[in-house]
């Protein structure tokens, strides 16, 4: 995939670097910003640039919002986003309004409470009171239920978790917020297939396993079923398998963009959206979402989303899920939480090196601690 445009930035201590100016930004898949970093994340908005380090090399690379249209916001706990900033009379979601960005959340709400799975993630009551109060917030503007998606992700099984109760606990929890969004989105767990959730499981001596077929076509007919009742749509995250009922979802999505922010003309540009003709009923022309979207080869084959800059990063988050895709270990996680803790002025998330002193990773956690140029 072809890099974004680059230009030439001053940081704050008044070097010159190279940075990518993303026009669309995903905060973020690698962790949960909204929930743990929301403060951190709209002070870097105002300095214009965040430092984020490549997960394999090692490598930091600016990234700069000086052409930054939409953020696409991914959490679990977006409670955060809605509370004041301390010292400031404005929540992070203000600031993000202010400074004339568009933005929509993923909000991941999944009901694994008496399982305990997702330690460190608030009562589903209060996740649902969450969920209302956002959309509630960003439905005062155009479109605003269009804007928060539900995510039930990723469904697994126990022995004592079965096809069933999932179904159940989907109904109880889309009972009270269908209202509020205009889709839910899932996925089924990979356990083979990623050596770190299978790790995960097992040091938290969690018995989880892979659904069999028959069983995803169960949910997935289930699903199909609730969604239709309660008047919205449903879509797979990265799934291959064509389910009735069920559409491949793109999360970070062109077709919503246009349906939300068709006032944005270099958005709408920039995801390829086509102008359509006025019709007798509509005197200004409308915008298409492109027939074919420009799809991020970053991501997985079944992926559909299209093209952003994620700037999270991994090892970070400390809702320390049990399945954890993101993050190598808890410890891990937790140490990197609570550097960022000591440091939360820094350009990078964890905080380790301040502005000046980018370092190395070696893996996705180790970092060495001698300071390389940028």
């Amino acid at each position: 995939m072809a890099s974004w445009t680059k230009i030439e930035m001053m940081t704050e201590d008044g070097r010159r670097v190279d940075a990518q100016v993303p026009v669309i930004v995903s905060a973020s898949r690698s962790t949960d910003i909204p929930a743990f970093y929301s403060d951190w994340f709209v002070e870097r908005l105002e300095k214009g640039y965040v430092k984020w380090l490549n997960p394999f090399s090692g490598v930091p690379l600016y990234v700069s919002f000086a052409k930054t249209r939409l953020i696409v916001f991914w959490t679990k706990n977006p409670r955060p986003m809605l509370e004041k900033i301390p010292g400031k009379d404005e929540t992070p979601l203000d600031v993000v309004e202010r400074l004339g960005l568009n933005y929509y959340f993923q909000f991941t709400m999944n009901d694994y409470d008496a399982e305990r799975l997702e330690p460190n993630v608030p009562p589903i009551e209060a996740r649902i009171r969450t969920f209302v109060d956002l959309a509630q917030r960003i439905g005062a503007s155009r479109h605003g239920n269009d804007r928060v998606v539900w995510r039930f992700d990723p469904l697994l099984l126990m022995d004592s978790l079965t096809p069933q109760m999932l179904l159940d606990r989907i109904e109880r929890i889309g009972d009270r917020i269908a209202p509020h969004t205009p889709r839910l989105v899932f996925s089924f767990i990979d356990i083979q297939a990623y050596a770190k959730v299978a790790r995960n499981l097992e040091r938290a001596g969690i018995r989880a396993r892979e659904f069999e077929r028959d069983e995803m076509l169960e949910v997935a007919a289930g699903i199909a079923r609730l969604v239709k009742g309660w008047g919205i749509s449903a879509g797979t995250c990265g799934e291959a398998d064509d389910l009735p009922g069920i559409e491949h979802n793109r999360c970070v999505d062109d077709r919503l963009m246009v349906k939300s922010f068709s006032d944005d003309e270099v958005l709408m540009r920039f995801i390829g959206a086509k102008r359509a003709e006025p019709t007798l009923f509509e005197h200004v022309s409308a915008w298409e979402a492109p027939i074919k979207p420009k799809k991020d080869f970053g991501q997985r084959a079944a992926c559909g989303c299209i093209r952003s800059k994620d700037i999270g990063e991994y090892d970070t988050c400390p809702h320390l899920c049990r399945y954890c895709y993101a993050n190598t270990s808890s410890a891990i996680a937790t140490t990197n939480w609570k550097q960022h803790r000591v440091n939360p002025n820094a350009d990078n998330i964890t905080g380790k090196y301040g502005i000046s002193h980018p370092c190395r990773k070696t893996g996705f956690s180790d970092f060495c601690n001698r300071p390389l140029d940028p």
